[in-house]
Parts: structure tokens; sequence; C-alpha cells
């Protein structure tokens, strides 16, 4: 918002100072991803700006696109394991963690939602106490949590098992579903519902043709939320997951502590790429949402 012409040099002062920090701010958090690209498009196999990528005119024969090669499979080198080859891991994990990330985000999708319109009745006792149970996934450190997953699983021999890594998933997804979708019932009118149930609508007509419209951009958001939270967790993965069940985030870092390779900063910046478009459209079905509840964006 730009200033009035009335502002005073103090106030113009402050804004400007203002502004600037901000820009800091903003630079010292984006610029290590932006740093990630073009080194991701090395011919080196080390992670550092080449002399040929610093020049000027840029060294063609600095650049490759080796890496991202080698990171969809087309490699001829094995890696260190016997059971998971050079030209398959990065894709093994990739395929897992996109299945345990669907099925979690499904999973997870639906209870949050049915736990946000139960917490929205005005009639529900323990609200509060409940609510506190569902989002204390996101407030205990996550290495308890993993500890505590990790001991409970053993016991149903749910370790080092898809269904247990899944499970897992789904309780660290569950309350960011939970919060987006309250957030969204917050004004809702439930006069819909009554006037649904006068004309002699059922509750499941009701939900699917007066409630799920409106609430859709919340459920959505929560359901891109829950997905990128499972696609990138590690920590309950170490803990749940066996050797052969890569993930990318236990792969990358094994990447880090086994074989530093350029191949790490592709993937990053494939996931760069994704958090960018799933942020985007989170974006979008928020404005979607304000639109629809008739609140005009500040």
């Amino acid at each position: 918002m730009a200033l009035p012409s009335y502002a005073t040099p103090i106030q113009r002062t402050y804004y400007y100072a203002y502004l600037f920090f901000c820009c800091v701010v903003f630079f010292f958090l984006i610029a290590p991803l932006i740093a990630i690209v073009p080194i991701s498009f090395s011919v080196s196999p080390f992670m550092l700006f080449t002399d040929g990528m610093l020049a000027w005119p840029p060294d063609p024969e600095a650049w490759s696109l080796r890496w991202y090669k080698n990171m969809v499979g087309m490699c001829d080198s094995e890696s260190v394991s016997s059971t998971v080859p050079c030209a398959n891991k990065w894709m093994i994990g990739t395929v897992n963690s996109l299945f345990i990330g669907i099925i979690a985000t499904l999973i997870a999708t639906t209870l949050g939602t049915i736990a946000a319109l139960g917490l929205s009745r005005p009639n529900m006792p323990f609200k509060g106490i409940i609510m506190s149970i569902l989002i204390s996934p996101m407030i205990v450190p996550l290495i308890i949590t993993s500890a505590g997953m990790f001991f409970f699983y053993a016991r149903i021999n749910l370790v080092y098992t898809f269904t247990g890594i899944i499970l897992a998933h789904v309780a660290l997804a569950t309350p960011f579903v939970v919060i987006t979708v309250t957030a969204t019932l917050v004004g809702f009118d439930t006069n819909m519902i009554k006037a649904s149930q006068s004309l002699g609508a059922r509750p499941f007509r009701t939900f699917f043709k007066i409630i799920m419209p409106l609430i859709l951009p919340g459920v959505i958001s929560g359901a891109l939320f829950a997905f990128i939270t499972s696609f990138d967790e590690v920590v309950i993965v170490m803990f749940m997951a066996s050797l052969d069940q890569l993930t990318i985030p236990k792969q990358m870092w094994a990447g880090i502590r086994q074989e530093i390779s350029p191949v790490i900063l592709c993937m990053a910046t494939c996931l760069v790429i994704l958090s960018i478009i799933l942020l985007s459209t989170v974006e979008l079905l928020r404005r979607r949402s304000e639109k629809l509840r008739g609140v005009s964006p500040h």
C-alpha cells in the first residue's frame, strides 16, 4: 500500500525502513533456495559454482543435464547398496513418497474434515480438550512423537511396513486439515442446513449439496498441507521404514551423509517448484473461499 500524500517525513522514513527490512529478511529466506537451482545444472560432481558458470559470457561446457538424467534413472554407475541400483533409487523414492503421501492425504483429509465438522457444532462438549488432543502432533517435538510411534507400532507388528508409515503420516497430517477446515467453517451460516432439512433433504444430500461446496476450498487447502507434510517427512520414516523402503527425504538424507552428489540439488529444485505450485494453489483457494463467504481481502 502506497503512502498517503500527507505522510510526515518520520512516517516516510519508517515506511521505507520497514520495506528495506522486509526485503532483507526475504532475501535471506529465498537466497539459499535460488542458489541451488544453477548448481544443479553444473557439470562438476561437486556442489559449487565452477569458474565456467561464473564466467561471462557463460561457458556452455560448464552446464549440463547430467545430474537430472541421473535422478530419473539414466545413469550407468551403481550405488553402494546392492539392493537398490543407482538407476532406480531416486525414482523408487519418488514413487514411494507419492504413494504414501496420497494415501495418507486421503485418510487425513477425511478424518480431519469429519473432526472439524463435529468441532464446529455449538453443542459439542469438551471442544477445547478435543481440539488440543487433535493438534498435539504439531506441538509435541517430532523426535518424541516418532519414538512413541515406533514403540507403539512395534507391539502390533506395523514397524517396517508401508501401513505403519502411512498411519504415522496420517497422525501428523490430520491436525493441518482440522485447523484449515475449522477456519473455513468460521462464519458458516447454519441456516442453510436448516433450510435444506426443512425442504426434505436427507443429511447425506445436505452434506454434499450444501456443506461440501462451501467448505471445499478449505478441504482442498488442508489436503495440500497434509500432502506436503507427508511428502516432506523424514524423522518418522527414519524410525518406521526399513532400509529398502526409500522415500525422497530419506534418500536425500542418506545422500548427504554417504554420497554427496548434485543429484540431491536436482531433487531439491523439483521439490521447490512443487512447493511453489502447491502454495500458489492454496492462495488461490483462500481467495476463492473469501469470495464465497463475502469477505473482501485486505
